[in-house]
Formats: C-alpha cells, sequence, structure tokens
C-alpha cells in the first residue's frame, strides 16, 4: 500500500509517500518513494521541493494562498509524468496525517470521523498554534481524497502512559479537571521510533530495557521509556517545559513571569512570545538559535556562546540522571533530533560525568558518528548509547497499516485520577 505522510503546519505542508504493509513492516522493508515540502504557504513566492531517491531534487514556485491548493499542488507534482512517483492518485491507499495534540481523549492512532474532528478541534484550545493547520490540512486533503482513509497520528499519545505522580502539576486540582492544566508531552511519534528502532538495532526487546530517548533539535525534550511505556517526559503542558532549545527558555522559576510583567510592564503576549521566540540558546548567547553557529562562536572565543551551549548540556545531563533515577536505572540511551545526531560536542558534554552511571563515551566512536545510525560507547559499557536518526514517517505510516488492519495497540493511562 502506498500511503501519503501529511504534516501540515500554518505555513508549509511536508509529505511523503511510503510504500508498506504488514508483510513490508514485519520483515522491515518499508520504502520511501517521495519526500517533499510545500513552504511559504499564503505568500506569492510558494516553493515545492520534491526528492525522489536517484534523481535530482525538483524545485517549483508559485503563489500558494492556502492549504487546499498546497495539496492539490503536491497530488499534481507527484502524478506528473517527468516528476512523479504515481501513475494516479488512485495509486494512495490511505492518508496519515500528523496531529500535534490528542489531550486525554488519544491514546492511539485513530481512523479520522468527524467526533475526532470534533475532539481534536476540541483540543486546539491546548494547541492553538498546531491543531488548526493539522486540520487544515485534513480537510484540504479530504477535499482531494475523499475516498481513501484518513487517520490521525498524535503527538501526545505516546506519553499517555505517564503515571498521575508524572503528569500532574502541584496546582489546585480543581484547575486540572476543569481546564485539563497537565503535562502532555510532546516528539511522542519520534520517542516512540527511536526507541523501537535502538532496541532493534541492539537485538533487545523494549518491553525488556529501561530506556531513555533524546531528541536534540530545535525544540527539544527527553523520554523516560520503561518497559515500552513512556512514564516521563520533559516538556509539559506546552513544548516550552523542560531542556532550554533553540528560542524557547525551558525549565524557570514561573514567578518571573509576573514580575517582568510588573517591573518591565509587559504584557502577557509579550512576555509568552519572548519565552517562546527570543530565549533560549539565542536568547543567551546573542549569537544564534543553531548549535552549528553556536559551537562555531564558541571555539573563537565567544563567552556567551560558551555559557549557552554548557547551559544546553548540562539540562540534558541533569534529565538523564534524572530519568535513571525515576526508572531505577538505565540500559540504553539514544540521541537523535539534529543537534542530537550532529553534534559530537553536546554529545560530549552531555554525557560527561555520568560515568558513575555505567557510561563509558569511546571519544572515536562518538567523533565518527555524523551521520546515521552508531553506538559510541566502549564495549565494556554497562550503558549503550546509541545515535538513532528519527523518522516519524515511517512509525505514521506503518500506524496506518496496523489501524486499517485492526492490530493498533493502545497506550493506556496507568490510572485515572478523579
Amino acid at each position: 500500500m502506498k500511503i501519503l505522510v501529511l504534516n501540515s503546519g500554518s505555513s508549509s505542508v511536508k509529505f511523503q509517500i511510503i510504500e508498506t504493509d504488514l508483510e513490508r513492516m514485519n520483515a522491515h522493508q518499508d520504502l520511501t518513494l517521495a519526500v517533499g515540502l510545500v513552504e511559504k504557504i499564503g505568500l506569492s513566492d510558494s516553493r515545492l521541493v520534491l526528492e525522489v531517491p536517484e534523481r535530482k531534487t525538483f524545485q517549483d514556485y508559485r503563489e500558494i494562498l492556502e492549504h487546499r491548493t498546497a495539496i492539490e499542488w503536491v497530488l499534481r507534482i507527484l502524478t506528473d509524468r517527468e516528476h512523479g512517483i504515481l501513475s494516479s492518485v488512485d495509486e494512495i491507499g490511505a492518508v496519515g496525517h500528523r496531529v500535534v495534540h490528542g489531550g486525554e481523549d488519544f491514546a492511539s492512532s485513530v481512523l479520522i470521523t468527524p467526533e475526532v474532528v470534533e475532539k481534536i478541534e476540541a483540543c486546539s484550545v491546548l494547541a492553538p498554534l498546531h491543531n488548526p493547520p493539522n486540520l487544515r490540512g485534513y480537510y484540504a486533503a479530504l477535499a482531494a481524497m475523499p475516498n481513501v482513509p484518513h487517520l490521525a497520528v498524535f503527538d501526545t499519545a505516546f506519553h499517555q502512559t505517564m503515571p498521575a505522580h508524572a503528569f500532574l502539576y502541584g496546582i489546585p486540582f480543581q484547575l486540572y479537571k476543569k481546564h485539563h492544566l497537565r503535562k502532555y508531552g510532546f516528539h511522542g511519534t519520534s520517542h516512540r521510533y527511536v526507541t523501537f528502532r535502538g532496541c532493534q538495532i541492539l537485538g533487545w526487546r523494549r518491553e525488556d530495557t529501561r530506556l531513555i530517548s533524546v531528541h536534540l533539535g530545535n525544540g527539544c525534550s527527553l523520554a523516560a521509556v520503561d518497559h515500552a511505556k513512556s512514564i516521563d517526559t520533559s516538556m509539559g503542558f506546552t513544548p516550552l517545559e523542560g531542556l532550554i532549545m533553540g528560542t524557547r527558555s525551558g525549565d524557570m522559576d514561573p514567578a518571573i513571569v509576573p514580575w517582568l510583567m510588573a517591573m518591565e510592564e509587559m504584557t502577557l503576549h509579550q512576555v509568552n512570545t519572548m519565552l517562546n521566540k527570543h530565549s533560549g540558546l539565542y536568547g543567551v548567547s546573542g549569537v544564534s538559535s543553531d548549535m552549528r553557529e553556536l559551537v562555531a562562536a564558541r571555539a573563537a572565543g565567544n563567552q556567551r556562546a560558551d555559557v549557552a551551549f554548557r547551559m544546553f548540556c548540562y539540562r540534558v545531563k541533569k534529565y538523564i540522571a534524572a530519568y535513571a533515577a525515576a526508572m531505577a536505572g538505565v540500559d540504553a540511551i539514544f540521541f537523535t533530533g539534529g543537534i542530537g545526531q550532529k553534534s559530537v560536542e553536546v554529545r560530549e558534554w552531555a554525557l560527561s560525568g555520568l560515568e558513575f552511571m555505567g557510561i563509558e563515551l569511546d571519544r572515536e566512536r562518538n567523533a565518527a558518528a555524523t551521520d546515521g545510525e552508531a553506538e559510541i560507547t566502549t564495549d565494556a559499557s554497562k550503558v549503550r548509547v546509541l545515535v538513532v536518526p528519527t523518522n516519524e514517517e515511517k512509525t505514521i505510516a506503518r500506524d496506518v497499516v496496523r489501524v486499517l488492519n485492526g492490530i493498533m495497540p493502545v497506550f493506556t493511562p496507568p490510572e485515572t485520577v478523579t
């Protein structure tokens, strides 16, 4: 089956065509036939990029003002005689949609129905920047392909196994009941794929292990995965909690917000924008939110870049140790994401000082691990550390197959709190 995987943002649509079915999944022979992107939706110079294995990258520019036109453009290029890979749209057997927030309603991927749409819309209050464009992509794809199944795969679903003592905040309980104020976590599709693939590389069963997944990109999060279940994750009610990120502050004293509003006469919107768009690596360094540029500035002697780098690695290290404690130990750690996969320096600094946990970093292996899957610890290391490139799209495609075949596992919450 050829599956179209869509990740619709406010001004972009990322897409892939993946060929898979139960037989291919079990043999790990899923095929990625095409990868693409439409960006700058709403502007006159929108761009479509299409990458097909063993072909030159194709690019096209035109005015695309909304998602429906963007999806139609994608399907037209995918079926183009010269540049496409499909003879017709009818070759697409199903569409998998990435949806950021499923709240407490969804603990697994599901077939999209009117009732599901209503619940996703209700969750938009929890993810106002993400769920609405996710739905716009769905409506556009449904209009173009009304006769194929459309499925939703939620970033938050994997973390629905967190126990109450991990997902609740120390605020009046009535606010949780009224407004669903709790930790949800994000990057769940990535953490799920990376822990599965990492165990596959090691020849382990995920159900028998204690794992820490470290997703480091412009957005960053860790997940503690105990016997295949997420029991904690660093992002919280929003993606702002946890690690220092490219432009996000991460953990901080919540009293800073009212203090800034009083002392700097900042509005709530201004504070929110500052914490999400002007903080993190960029805010501290004044150089960049890009770790590569930060490392270069640090090497050139920029003190603020150096301290931002050290803050970032220190926070990663603390969370790794905390999650090992939460699981009473750890068997393997997996680094993923743009920084996690590419930054030799970040991995070395983040793991330095954790030798007491049984981690023995092999610096030569670490230095060589800049592209693809690799183990970066010594043969004698009690805790295995691997670099595992994530593949959320493959997980989405596989979930489509699972749901359509009635074998989708549900990440059942361990307890309910009333």
